[in-house]
């Protein structure tokens, strides 16, 4: 009985990780902003506001990070989302960035659970730096 038990509960861990690496992305719910962006952390994500030079290298930065790939938009429309996965349980965050006259707004955010520990202020914040060093 124990056996059994257990291997339930095996299952529901497999099933549950494999939902999480294959569930699709819905463009129609994950390719927005919200209303106001604003320099914030808050425990699910993270905005940025930052000078609108740089939307096309930006992308490449954002491309060039492991695991990362864009589910919609491109720089000619001037938004973009991306989804970025963790490296182990392959946990999806999605990024938004899209261009507002002179800025680019930068919207991070988890799709499960509540917390996001940081990653994703801390994702932002690399691709930024990596903006501003040029490279």
């Amino acid at each position: 009985m124990k056996l059994i038990l257990l291997l339930f509960c095996v299952a529901g861990v497999a099933g549950a990780m494999a939902y999480v690496r294959f569930a699709p992305g819905d463009v129609a719910r994950w390719h927005q902003m919200p209303g106001a962006v604003t320099n914030r952390d808050f425990s699910a994500g993270a905005m940025r506001v930052v000078g609108a030079d740089g939307l096309e290298r930006l992308n490449e930065i954002i491309l060039a990070t492991p695991r990362t790939k864009a589910l919609a938009g491109s720089v000619a429309e001037g938004m973009i989302t991306y989804v970025t996965r963790s490296r182990v349980f392959w946990f999806p965050d999605y990024t938004t960035i899209r261009l507002v006259g002179p800025q680019i707004e930068i919207y991070g955010r988890l799709r499960f659970g509540l917390s996001d520990f940081g990653v994703n202020a801390a994702r932002i914040d690399r691709w930024l730096g990596a903006l501003t060093q040029g490279g």
